[in-house]
């Protein structure tokens, strides 16, 4: 077999070595015919010197290296479109994701797996904010998406050469590995596993932000169920307005003393601005993914590649 290692990489020279000294041992015991692909988003570091100093040493390490920055779901397609391995492992470099469970892995995919899924138990050294975050993530996408992602799961899975290049020939934009991997199906397994802290340095992931970032992918990019829940909340609070004309118009013909006051007027005025808010940027998440669409720019430009025969 052929086993290709995706690994995009962004200011991450002190992980490197130490990255290849598990991971080689371990993919050598597995197969001698493998490839480790550096995704490279152009770095301040010096995370491609030290890339290119252990390809000297071993030509199955190899290289692409952006124009630009990116970002890592374009690295991670980048390295899937250059990979020619019958198996593709996609993984980070932080050793969160352990070399040890390729073995396991593989063994999945022999026995006749597509995608073979490690899922986190625990997620040591995360703040609990991240994981409520992500929790939540997981169970409203899988609520309201038209594909299902199985939680607790990140971009670290093996997929078959048949997986691969299907997800290579979809046109989205957006990256969203995950998504990508259930709309394209075939038989999936998964393996449970703890997730260890970070091996050296800070995440280049914003551990907030970047989680909403992914669920809002997740959501506007599977589903067209925002819109349905903005015309929900239109015709709710159309029906409110209608209740409260008629309570209205009740007290008037009873003769009774209409309260009429600041506050009330405050919070309707209020209320009704922010739903309208809420939906004008329902739809401006599905007209700005249209439109980045519709662009159709490359998903991304490569500078250098180290290790590769011809383009693909």
């Amino acid at each position: 077999m052929m086993l290709s290692i995706i690994v995009p990489v962004y200011n991450e020279e002190k992980n490197i070595p130490e990255f290849l000294r598990r991971l080689q041992p371990i993919l050598s015991g597995i197969s001698e015919d493998y490839e480790i692909i550096f995704s490279l988003d152009p770095s301040p570091d010096r995370t491609e010197a030290i890339i290119l100093e252990h390809r000297a040493a071993d030509d199955r390490i190899k290289l692409l290296r952006f124009s630009r920055q990116f970002g890592q779901p374009m690295a991670t397609l980048a390295g899937m479109q250059y990979s020619r391995g019958d198996a593709v492992v996609v993984m980070d470099v932080d050793l969160q994701d352990p070399p040890e469970l390729l073995g396991e892995m593989t063994a999945k995919w022999r026995e006749g797996y597509e995608v073979v899924l490690p899922q986190r138990h625990h997620r040591t050294g995360e703040p609990w904010l991240r994981k409520l975050v992500a929790a939540i993530g997981y169970k409203v996408i899988n609520k309201i998406a038209d594909v299902k992602i199985p939680p607790n799961t990140g971009d670290f899975r093996l997929m078959s050469r048949r997986v691969v290049n299907e997800i290579v020939r979809l046109k989205e934009c957006h990256g969203f590995l995950r998504g990508m991997v259930a709309v394209v199906g075939f038989k999936q397994a998964i393996i449970p596993f703890d997730r260890p802290p970070r091996f050296a340095g800070q995440t280049n992931y914003n551990r907030f932000f970047g989680s909403l970032r992914i669920g809002f992918n997740g959501l506007f990019c599977f589903s067209t169920y925002a819109l349905t829940l903005a015309t929900k909340m239109g015709f709710v609070i159309a029906g409110g307005s209608f209740l409260l004309m008629t309570i209205y118009l009740f007290y008037k013909f009873m003769g009774w003393e209409i309260l009429w006051g600041n506050p009330t007027l405050v919070i309707l005025v209020s209320f009704l601005g922010g739903v309208q808010l809420i939906s004008v940027g329902i739809l401006g998440e599905y007209i700005g993914r249209i439109y980045e669409e519709v662009r159709a720019r490359p998903k991304f430009i490569v500078d250098r590649e180290e290790g590769f025969a011809k383009h693909p």
